[in-house]
């Protein structure tokens, strides 16, 4: 089996392949995480729009017009469960990575330099914070899952060709806001 092309693992599975099914949730389930992490849900509510996401497609594993472009098909049912939930909350929930990352920072390190983690975490967050909404997105979309970028331009709604150039901007832009929070890419002499 064409280990790139997935139509041959959803055609398995529409067939009742469950190892078939398992590879296509092996395969795509960090990318729909990276999606549901980029609406900023909350760990639970991220894991709701997995299980519909995948409940939906096995509801319709045989209607898939195109299988070989099934992560796209994932991405934009994903986007739109995201959406719905955010929309049922009414906000957006916060998610608990700020808390998960200062607690790793201070298990390993002595409190000095457990406080110089929290601050430059605190700076990279606030100079993340501070990009459009779009850039966030993409950031969380290519950074964390980096899908195959027919996928991740699925995931995103947005044309295959502006990916890479829309990344550099948005790198560039977050280098300058940490730039001006005093973090740089240059190691220290320290």
């Amino acid at each position: 089996m064409n280990t790139t092309d997935p139509a041959p693992l959803v055609r398995a599975a529409a067939d009742g392949d469950q190892q078939a099914w398992d590879q296509l949730v092996e395969r795509f389930s960090g990318l729909l995480w990276s999606i549901a992490g980029s609406y900023r849900l909350g760990r639970a509510d991220a894991a709701d729009v997995l299980q519909t996401t995948w409940l939906k497609l096995l509801e319709n594993l045989e209607r898939i017009q195109d299988p070989a472009r099934v992560g796209a098909w994932l991405a934009t049912t994903a986007r739109r469960e995201c959406q719905l939930t955010l929309r049922r909350a009414g906000r957006v929930q916060p998610t608990d990575d700020d808390a998960k990352l200062d607690a790793a920072a201070g298990k390993s390190a002595g409190p000095d330099l457990a406080l110089l983690t929290a601050e430059r975490d605190q700076v990279l967050w606030s100079a993340f914070a501070r990009l459009s909404e779009q850039c966030q997105r993409l950031l969380r979309v290519v950074v964390v899952a980096a899908p195959a970028y027919d996928v991740a331009a699925a995931a995103l709604d947005m044309p295959i060709g502006s990916i890479g150039p829309t990344r550099a901007r948005c790198l560039e832009k977050l280098r300058r806001g940490l730039a001006a929070g005093g973090i740089s890419g240059e190691p220290s002499d320290s």
